[in-house]
């Protein structure tokens, strides 16, 4: 079994900064991909930022030049600093972790993880 815990979110005004991150435990093989997504309220679940297994990254428009997506391989934690927020970033925040997991057997099997989503207010 595998957990995805996030912590981070919360109330920040217009212009501050907010870090999340997100932890995965559990029978984890390896790790592949790591991402964060978000969903505002009436609007579809989009990507936001997403680090590969290579350290490379990419970026939704909408937040290029102010998060930063980043990952401590030893903690299986995938971070995400944003700057200079905005009343659109407003979201709930969600990780999504592509792993390989010892499964029933023992046998490795190939999953995607979500954690439980965080809230982030922007507020002016």
């Amino acid at each position: 079994q595998v957990q995805l815990v996030e912590s981070g979110g919360g109330l920040v005004q217009a212009g501050g900064s907010l870090r999340l991150s997100c932890a995965a435990s559990g029978r984890i093989l390896s790790i592949g991909s790591m991402g964060w997504y978000r969903q505002a309220p009436g609007k579809k679940r989009e990507l936001v930022a997403a680090i590969s297994s290579a350290d490379s990254t990419n970026y939704a428009d909408s937040v290029k030049g102010r998060f930063t997506i980043s990952k401590d391989n030893a903690k299986n934690t995938v971070y995400l600093q944003m700057n200079s927020l905005k009343l659109e970033d407003t979201a709930v925040y969600y990780c999504s972790v592509d792993l390989v997991a010892s499964g029933i057997g023992g046998f490795p099997t190939s999953l995607t993880s979500w954690g439980q989503g965080t809230q982030v207010t922007v507020f002016s």
